[in-house]
């Protein structure tokens, strides 16, 4: 069963099993990725808030203030009601670009893979994983609110970024070495090369990569692992359900255009 149709096809598929994912990833956010952020929130809120003056200097603070001690609190421009809704928008629309990128890459793969339409889908599902996903979360993992310096942000995106492109290249290298040796008599060598060539290549990207740990020792971790695993989790979820959708969509097209083949003859 060829992964077969045009590259609008492919699209529109991709598409779909994107929006599915995208769905199904906000759900899994929104049960175990909310209530860690949170968390969080609130760990960060009680670090910033002002301590409460007693006694004689209370009456001095007051009188300092105007008898105001709580007027330079800022409301956030977007409620946690907002941020809940904006979550399930971002990863749906996370999901429809992943899909259609996803449709672009498997629209070329199947030109150098022998695989079925089903099982490419799912193997570039978990190729995708390991190269956007796992490799930059096991260099630079995911931090809940309240952890990170605001100033560092730029260069902590530029990093993720690189270790995006390290795992990019490291897939790649892996998949040509892969491809160079299907002929091989040795199951073994057809296996161990690949995988060793990936590990290889992130391994020096990680030595060559500076590390980043703006952790403070106070930060509860136990809510870091926490969060992180649900990080983790989210990104797995949507990956998982955008290779299961899409095999499940290439499944039925393919059955469809059998059954529209029979009847014509």
């Amino acid at each position: 069963m060829p992964l077969t149709g045009t590259f609008k096809n492919l699209l529109i598929r991709g598409l779909l099993a994107g929006l599915v994912a995208g769905l199904l990833a906000g759900v899994v956010a929104f049960v175990i990725g909310e209530p860690h952020i949170d968390a969080a929130i609130a760990i960060e809120e009680s670090a910033a808030a002002p301590v409460e003056p007693h006694g004689h200097d209370a009456g001095t603070a007051e009188a300092a203030t105007g008898g105001h001690s709580h007027g330079d609190s800022e409301e956030p421009l977007v409620s946690r009601d907002g941020q809940r809704f904006g979550l399930f928008l971002a990863t749906t629309l996370a999901g429809l670009a992943l899909g259609a990128l996803f449709a672009a890459v498997a629209y070329y793969a199947r030109r150098v893979s022998s695989l079925s339409g089903p099982i490419l889908a799912l193997a570039l599902a978990g190729l995708g994983w390991l190269a956007v996903e796992a490799v930059p979360f096991f260099k630079y993992p995911a931090n809940p609110p309240a952890v990170g310096d605001p100033e560092t942000i730029n260069n902590r995106t530029l990093l993720w970024l690189a270790t995006v492109v390290l795992g990019l290249a490291a897939v790649a290298i892996a998949a040509y070495v892969a491809k160079r040796l299907a002929a091989n008599e040795f199951l073994t060598v057809r296996i161990a090369a690949p995988l060793l060539a990936f590990l290889v290549v992130v391994g020096f990207g990680y030595l060559v990569l500076p590390d980043i740990d703006e952790v403070g020792p106070d930060f509860p971790a136990s809510l870091l692992w926490e969060f992180r695993v649900s990080s983790l989790t989210i990104q797995a979820t949507l990956w998982l359900a955008l290779g299961l959708a899409f095999a499940f969509l290439t499944e039925r097209a393919a059955k469809a255009n059998s059954r529209s083949e029979a009847l014509t003859r």
